[in-house]
């Protein structure tokens, strides 16, 4: 791939702002923009800190379940890349208030004909 193909600024920023919003759905527990971003597919697959989720259908029962608590966080080392104009891979750190752990979140996200959506996703924590 070009050089030129990665990273443009008008991808890169849509891709970003579909992340944050992401994120902000995340700590708020909108269960709703959860699921929108997600691809509606059984072969997403979100590997959690504590669960393997396989398919749409268990990443939504995951998120019902999830108690709301303690769910606000605070990310650094926010890495976005985007290639051509329809993938994109992003990856940050996080902490959270109590917490001595660093989180770690990668997702891999798609441009679809419904927008961008995130086909896997992997979390996990490191003391």
């Amino acid at each position: 791939m070009k050089s030129e193909h990665i990273d443009r600024p008008a991808i890169h920023a849509e891709v970003t702002a579909a992340f944050y919003r992401y994120e902000e759905a995340l700590i708020s527990n909108d269960t709703v923009v959860l699921d929108e971003l997600f691809w509606h597919d059984d072969r997403t697959v979100r590997l959690g800190a504590g669960e393997n989720l396989y398919g749409i259908d268990a990443i939504r029962e995951f998120r019902a379940s999830r108690s709301p608590v303690g769910l606000n966080r605070q990310l650094q080392n926010t890495v976005i890349s985007t290639f051509g104009e329809d993938f994109a891979v992003c990856s940050t750190e996080f902490t959270r208030e109590g917490s001595d752990k660093i989180g770690r979140q990668q997702q891999t996200w798609v441009k679809l004909p419904c927008g961008w959506r995130i086909v896997a996703a992997q979390v996990s924590l490191i003391p």
